[in-house]
């Protein structure tokens, strides 16, 4: 590979885009110093990484990764810093995080091409100087060895993975049957007239509503002016949504609620995101890692966080392969047992439903209670069924309850909470502090002090929630990394034809959700993929909470079709 005496490829290699000369290859020390650089090719980046599989050091992986994807070139493992820099920023595990600077705001995913030239320079943060990207490690390198915990290093690790994931799995794409897609879209929503226009189904339910509404012109999609028709026949709702008009006893009720559904469906998935996102046989959103503030992933396009159940049937294997579809249940309040250290509620975690665990121990009658008070507890319910059991879960798991109960009244200070690896919550804004310090004052404005209250409490309920949702995302982005570390240890399939992407014939992730994923995989290691799924969640929660006795157990299946 032809770097300096003494290097050591576990330093790292910082690779960045240059528009004179392709791409720039920078050999760091540990400590993040330059040793030296060279203008590589991608050819060059194809041997380093088949020859010492280094560390990569990228301003972020949707500037170069793609296009390396593009050429068949997949990298073992990198450090993002534009990821990790969102995470060291706000960290309040070191006395000193990381200076914030616009530099390194996140990328408008928008913005970014679909398929952009190699030398392509995306923007001006994306072409930032040498100088800038290795005084950027070398402070982020600072941040994490302050950590006298050494959980930044894992969570920055971990980050990073799951930068190159989700550009592995948009490359990759999630293998879709359009000709189900339509099938299904057809019999819910009914045939599409020849001349244009709303399906059958779909019209009928809106010539029903504006039947009994007496308004055969009315927009259904106005909330405003459908407010107005329902208020007029007698059906005095305060909204439309569907809770609320399951109460109503009324004619218009029924196509009302078909209607929403119906057109719910044709709006978010209906023929033309078919048209837009479905292509060669693969659907490709666009992920974004640490799209929210908790660290859970979020969606630029394509609405792969909401796919609807209704759809599953569509993700289809390719001939010769197959799926491997897991998911864990309850993981949240798994992840709060282990977070306290609360045995009582591991206990009640012990096998496949945590809920009915929670019904054994005395601290409900019923599995629905048990889930309204687990939820409620978590996310700050005060009022019906969740705010009326969640003190009974004080008293028979209450370390679980001081952790959530702790998180909400820092919250409620304005102070900041963080995740088992040291994820922090955004701080409040100036104004948060402003008026709370005028509420405080002697001659407090008294319209004022409810105001204030209630947004101590709505940040208290934030926070309660952040060191849960967010350790729960930290355990889904290890158990990601895992999964695609022991997949790649897997040699190619033999007997299946080549995957579209850059996959070929190697299994690999095509899907993630919170708490789901889905492999596409050649038949012949569906045995071996499955194991490594498996696998893979054992050393997540062993990494993240050391030998302390919680169960996170899979619900994984080998199937052909992910349909539910």
């Amino acid at each position: 590979m032809n770097v300096p005496a003494g290097w050591r490829p576990a330093d790292g290699i910082l690779l960045s885009r240059s528009s004179a000369e392709g791409l720039l290859a920078v050999h760091v020390d540990a400590a993040g110093s330059e040793i030296a650089r060279r203008s590589v090719d991608v050819e060059w980046v194809r041997n380093a990484e088949y020859a010492d599989h280094p560390r990569w050091i990228l301003r972020s992986a949707r500037d170069i990764y793609p296009e390396l994807l593009s050429a068949g070139i997949r990298l073992s493992r990198s450090h993002d810093l534009l990821l990790c820099h969102a995470i060291l920023r706000d960290t309040d595990a070191v006395p000193r995080p990381l200076a914030p600077s616009v530099l390194w705001l996140p990328d408008d995913p928008a913005a970014v091409p679909a398929a952009p030239g190699l030398f392509d320079v995306v923007d001006e943060r994306s072409a930032a100087s040498v100088g800038t990207l290795l005084e950027q490690l070398q402070e982020q390198r600072r941040v994490i060895g302050s950590d006298p915990t050494h959980r930044l290093v894992l969570l920055c690790a971990a980050e990073s993975a799951g930068g190159l994931i989700a550009e592995e799995m948009r490359a990759a794409g999630l293998p879709w049957s359009e000709s189900e897609h339509d099938r299904i879209l057809t019999e819910v929503l009914g045939r599409r007239p020849a001349g244009g226009g709303p399906p059958e189904k779909l019209a009928a339910a809106t010539d029903a509503v504006r039947f009994h509404l007496g308004d055969s012109h009315l927009h259904l999609d106005s909330h405003p002016r459908l407010l107005r028709a329902l208020h007029r026949v007698g059906v005095n709702v305060e909204s439309t949504s569907r809770w609320e008009l399951r109460e109503v006893s009324h004619p218009v009720i029924p196509p009302l609620l078909a209607y929403k559904k119906l057109s719910r469906l044709m709006a978010a998935n209906g023929w033309s995101w078919l048209s837009e996102w479905v292509h060669e046989g693969r659907f490709r959103p666009v992920y974004i890692p640490g799209g929210v503030v908790t660290g859970r992933w979020a969606s630029a396009g394509g609405g792969a966080l909401q796919l609807p159940r209704v759809l599953r049937s569509a993700v289809r294997a390719d001939d010769g392969w197959t799926l491997i579809v897991a998911d864990v249940a309850q993981l949240e309040p798994r992840m709060l047992a282990a977070l306290a250290g609360d045995m009582a509620m591991a206990e009640a975690a012990r096998g496949q439903d945590l809920y009915a665990g929670v019904v054994a121990s005395g601290a409900v009658a019923t599995r629905d209670e048990a889930k309204f008070a687990v939820l409620g507890a978590m996310y700050g319910a005060t009022t019906g069924d969740s705010g009326r059991l969640v003190p009974r879960l004080r008293k028979v798991y209450p370390r679980a309850m001081k952790v959530v109960d702790t998180a909400a009244r820092i919250g409620e200070n304005g102070g900041v909470v963080s995740t088992r690896l040291g994820r922090s919550s955004p701080r409040p804004d100036q104004q948060w502090h402003d008026d709370h310090s005028a509420a405080a004052s002697a001659d407090a404005d008294p319209a004022l002090i409810p105001r204030v209250r209630a947004r101590s409490r709505e940040r208290g309920r934030f926070t309660r929630n952040f060191v849960v949702q967010g350790t729960a995302a930290e355990w889904a982005l290890i158990w990601l990394a895992e999964i695609r570390h022991r997949l790649q240890e897997l040699p190619p399939a033999r007997t299946a034809a080549p995957a579209s992407g850059p996959f070929g014939t190697q299994a690999h992730l095509a899907f993630f959700l919170h708490d789901e994923v889905i492999l596409h995989v050649p038949e012949e290691q569906a045995d071996a993929a499955a194991e490594a799924v498996r696998t893979a969640a054992a050393v997540a929660t062993r990494r993240i909470f050391g030998t302390f006795p919680i169960d996170v157990p899979l619900d994984l299946k080998i199937v052909a079709s992910a349909e539910k």
